[in-house]
């Protein structure tokens, strides 16, 4: 059993930014562009496995977003320009971009990430590689909940055909991504940050959406990949407030979400942002049953080291709701949920790391 994780995106390296950059002003072509992609990721595997990480990431290197690349390689799902980001952050936001749905969302056989993890899996022992991807909550919730004028499309005029149809998808990718050697797949969710931010809750409200019954639908086709998941396989969620230049966009603790979510939702594992007091306490961990609880105390948000003591602290704090056996330690985020990054710098980074990995070795030895 291992103590300690990292969520997954890591900070670009110069090198990379500026290969994106002659991409996009037409200086290099696309294969080019993977040439030096693939470099990149080789390097930071090397860092990764030198720390003895329990399991790799390609620091999410190929991607602009963490959600929106693998959202629109879906079947039925289109990438598109907006007017302005699906939610606003605190200090700036990303790119305008999102999805729509406009027909039968379904498996792609085709999907680059798929080729992506064959890249990372060949560089280590596949079952040490880590794939995530954004939770099929996402999948939904930009394009239906978040959106001020959706309209579904003929086939998912009937609400649950379309939970059916994103369960059915995401255990095909599950599936696929596990033949390819996968162990661990992580689902990143933003859905429940927002969730328990009761300023949001009271927008959706207004707009006359039920978020009970969303939030019992999204925890449902969470547990149809349970049912069907390979028993080796690590089903995860990371569970995000918003991470864009170390701004957010959510607020509020667990409470509002921990009966339904903790309680129902059969997931091996949960990512939990710990890291300031807009993550609320530990009490909510009481309806945690027999899963993992990655406490993500360290922030990815600002280069300063966290007081190892105090982290200790906060750790032991949680176990008074959870069994100390079932919770381990980890980043509250990634450091480059797009590809722009947080603002720190890379030797900042890896010191969080190594510190996450210090902190657990002594706490859990």
């Amino acid at each position: 059993m291992y103590c300690y994780d990292i969520v997954g995106s890591f900070l670009r390296p110069a090198e990379l930014k500026q290969a994106r950059a002659d991409f996009e002003n037409g200086k290099i072509n696309k294969d080019e562009l993977r040439k030096i992609e693939d470099k990149c990721i080789k390097e930071l595997v090397e860092k990764e496995k030198k720390l003895n990480l329990p399991f790799i990431t390609d620091g999410e290197f190929r991607r602009e977003y963490w959600h929106l690349d693998f959202l629109a390689g879906i079947g039925g799902v289109k990438k598109v320009t907006s007017k302005e980001w699906s939610v606003k952050f605190k200090d700036s936001s990303p790119k305008a971009n999102t999805i729509i749905i406009n027909d039968k969302i379904c498996f792609n056989k085709n999907h680059p990430f798929l080729q992506d993890f064959k890249f990372l899996a060949s560089l280590i022992e596949a079952k040490n590689a880590k794939m995530t991807i954004p939770s099929p909550s996402m999948l939904h919730l930009i394009p239906c909940v978040r959106a001020q004028n959706y309209t579904p499309i003929e086939i998912y005029k009937d609400n649950d055909e379309i939970y059916k149809d994103i369960a059915q998808t995401y255990i095909d990718f599950m599936n696929e991504f596990y033949k390819l050697g996968c162990r661990h797949l992580q689902l990143d969710d933003t859905s429940w940050g927002e969730f328990c931010d009761k300023e949001k809750r009271k927008s959706y409200a207004k707009r006359g959406i039920n978020l009970d019954t969303i939030q019992e639908k999204y925890v449902w086709v969470i547990n149809e990949m349970i049912k069907a998941k390979p028993k080796d396989l690590i089903l995860s969620m990371h569970i995000c407030r918003g991470n864009f230049r170390s701004t957010w966009f959510s607020s509020g603790g667990y409470e509002s979400v921990a009966e339904v979510l903790f309680g129902k939702c059969n997931i091996d594992m949960f990512f939990l942002e710990y890291d300031n007091d807009r993550s609320g306490g530990f009490e909510p961990l009481k309806f945690i049953k027999n899963q993992k609880v990655v406490l993500g105390l360290i922030t990815t948000k600002f280069p300063e080291l966290e007081d190892k003591d105090l982290v200790k602290k906060r750790i032991f704090e949680a176990a008074k709701f959870i069994p100390l056996n079932q919770l381990l330690l980890s980043t509250q985020c990634g450091f480059s949920s797009t590809e722009e990054g947080n603002n720190l710098s890379i030797d900042e980074q890896w010191a969080k790391i190594n510190l996450v990995k210090e902190i657990a070795l002594e706490v859990w030895k």
